[in-house]
């Protein structure tokens, strides 16, 4: 095996986990086939993860940070008003979701395995702290880019968003009707906004 950075080591593995996942499922990624997705010999994976558990919560970090880093920068383009980018993010994201509908998947599978594996019950809830941490961020910065206030207590206000989004993912990935699923994400766009005040 070619010489590799700990970092580049521990990277390409959580790719492997990544595409077994999607392919085959989260209870088909143990250890051995996600060192042999990566062409790697067994004892890397313990010289770059302290355990399966970690490598299942930079999987989950990965999923998360890749399904927004493009809504965050549409977000950021300036010239509409914060409805109509609110709209474009959430439109943005769910362009994500159609275009990688096996990384959403395994998202949900990722909760209800941990839910179900005794010790690993800390790894979903680690997950949903991240969702939301990553939506009340979202939250904070559409109302100081436009000047309001949520009247909605931001933790809530997270987890509504939160709601709609893993609500409105779920069912496509049952039924696949895209258009039902974007006009649910227009009429939240439209509700979020109803929620917004003028700031003090």
């Amino acid at each position: 095996m070619a010489r590799m950075a700990a970092k580049d080591r521990r990277e390409e593995l959580i790719a492997a986990a990544i595409r077994v996942m999607v392919r085959d499922g989260v209870t088909k990624a143990t250890t051995r086939a996600v060192v042999g997705e990566a062409n790697m010999p067994l004892g890397v994976f313990h010289y770059c993860f302290n355990s399966r558990e970690e490598l299942l919560q930079e999987v989950i970090t990965r999923l998360t940070d890749s399904s927004v880093a493009k809504a965050r920068d549409v977000f950021a383009a300036e010239g509409d008003d914060l409805g109509a980018r609110v709209t474009k993010t959430l439109f943005t994201f769910w362009e994500g979701v159609e275009l990688s509908p096996g990384e959403h998947q395994v998202g949900y599978e990722l909760t209800h395995y941990a839910l179900r594996q005794a010790g690993f019950e800390e790894l979903a809830r680690r997950q949903y702290d991240h969702y939301l941490e990553v939506h009340q961020e979202f939250l904070v910065k559409a109302a100081e880019s436009a000047g309001i206030r949520w009247t909605v207590p931001l933790p809530v206000l997270a987890r509504y968003l939160n709601a709609v989004l893993d609500g409105v993912t779920l069912c496509w990935l049952a039924d696949r009707n895209s258009e039902h699923s974007r006009e649910v994400l227009r009429l939240a766009g439209e509700h979020l906004m109803t929620l917004a005040g003028e700031d003090d």
